[in-house]
């Protein structure tokens, strides 16, 4: 599984939902790449105006929100 959490650097909500996903993985003990995405070319180019957004396997996920751990859970591939 590949996941991305795209957002700006400096952006507060976006660090929190990128230790969101972390907890969420191991929760699962699921395995994924997981990287953060602050370029705004690349986060534009999967058509996303609000962040913070989550990308798992190249499909955005969620954007403009943070999810809590549970909805990031249910978002995982079976």
């Amino acid at each position: 599984m590949d996941i991305k959490v795209l957002g700006s650097e400096c952006c507060a909500n976006c660090d929190a939902q990128m230790e969101i996903v972390k907890k969420a993985l191991a929760t699962t003990g699921k395995f994924a790449k997981l990287e953060k995405v602050e370029d705004m070319i690349e986060v534009m180019n999967y058509g996303v105006m609000s962040t913070p957004a989550i990308v798992i396997d190249g499909e955005v996920k969620s954007r403009g929100k943070i999810l809590n751990e549970l909805e990031v859970i249910a978002l995982f591939p079976i």
